[in-house]
């Protein structure tokens, strides 16, 4: 059954053979709320006290289901007002109805009220694997009656249209109607193997660069495969080349661990290397461009669900302090 709503004084028009003009239609749900009221209490004006409305509006809403199905529900008496055959058929298909949409509503408002439900989570892929899936099992333990879908991926991602519940963005926040609250910060630097450096040289201007076999990130706009962005606003560019570009970070790390090359990454991508002293970050004339932060977004609603709130506050509680690629 169509469970639209229409407003008062709004013309609906059946497709019923028995229908063939137009009748004004009231709150097609709130009529068969009536409905089931009445049939229970035996009296409209019971009905309406239940549902605190006046005996004239409850009257209204009946007359109005009777003419949109073009069948009476009520035999009326002074004294009862008794189903029809019709009408007992009718109030099976509403209480079921309404009971569906009562439970649906219900479960709507547990979510809101207790972190519950599937929530979709999108995050950079290097990023996911090393700082929040290690996150999900403890998050699990704290709150058991919420499902995680996570996706792994360096692509953007439309949350709305992809219907994602929260996505992790590390850079620049683009102008657009997501909500977003910070995680940490994410430097950059510029970083090569120790055999590399011995066999090509260090450089000490971002000039000198282009001499260099640069391993360019292809889907980033300050360190890509043909530029390299440097200073605080970016502004300092600097033509680069180099034998390999991917669109992840772990594989231009497993090149440069090898010796292949120079790369420009975020610190959480290198700093396990640089502690161990496989990579080495070099001291140029310009500091590395700032990403700009790490930010978790969420779609624009006055108050997201709860299992969403709660994956919020259980990031930025995990980031709180120092940042584990900090430490």
């Amino acid at each position: 059954m169509d469970l639209r709503l229409a407003t008062d004084n709004l013309p609906v028009r059946s497709s019923s053979s028995y229908r063939q003009q137009e009748i004004p239609m009231l709150d097609r749900i709130t009529g068969m709320r009536v409905f089931v009221r009445a049939a229970s209490a035996g009296s409209l004006s019971a009905a309406a006290r239940q549902l605190e409305m006046s005996p004239a509006m409850a009257t209204k809403h009946v007359d109005a289901l009777e003419r949109r199905l073009g069948l009476k529900l009520f035999q009326r008496s002074t004294r009862r007002l008794v189903l029809t055959d019709a009408g007992s058929q009718y109030l099976d298909t509403c209480q079921r109805l309404l009971g569906e949409l009562d439970e649906a509503e219900a479960a709507l408002l547990s979510q809101r009220v207790e972190a519950s439900g599937l929530l979709r989570m999108n995050v950079p892929l290097s990023f996911g694997n090393r700082f929040i899936a290690p996150l999900l099992p403890a998050f699990a333990r704290r709150h058991p009656a919420v499902r995680i879908e996570l996706g792994l991926t360096d692509s953007q991602v439309d949350l709305i249209e992809d219907r994602w519940d929260l996505a992790v963005r590390i850079g620049r926040l683009a102008d657009s109607p997501l909500q977003a609250r910070r995680l940490g910060d994410c430097p950059t630097l510029v970083c090569a193997a120790p055999d590399y450096l011995d066999r090509r040289g260090v450089p000490r201007r971002v000039v000198e660069l282009g001499q260099h076999n640069c391993l360019g990130y292809s889907l980033s706009s300050w360190g890509g495969s043909r530029e390299w962005a440097f200073g605080r606003d970016g502004s300092v560019r600097v033509a680069i080349s180099g034998d390999l570009a991917a669109n992840n970070g772990d594989a231009l790390l497993a090149a440069a661990l090898d010796g292949q090359g120079l790369i420009y990454q975020p610190l959480f991508i290198v700093a396990d290397a640089l502690q161990r002293g496989e990579l080495v970050s070099l001291e140029l004339d310009h500091p590395p461009h700032p990403l700009g932060g790490i930010h978790a977004l969420y779609p624009p609603e006055r108050r997201p669900p709860a299992k969403v709130r709660a994956m919020l506050d259980y990031l930025v509680e995990a980031f709180a302090a120092r940042p584990p690629w900090a430490r």
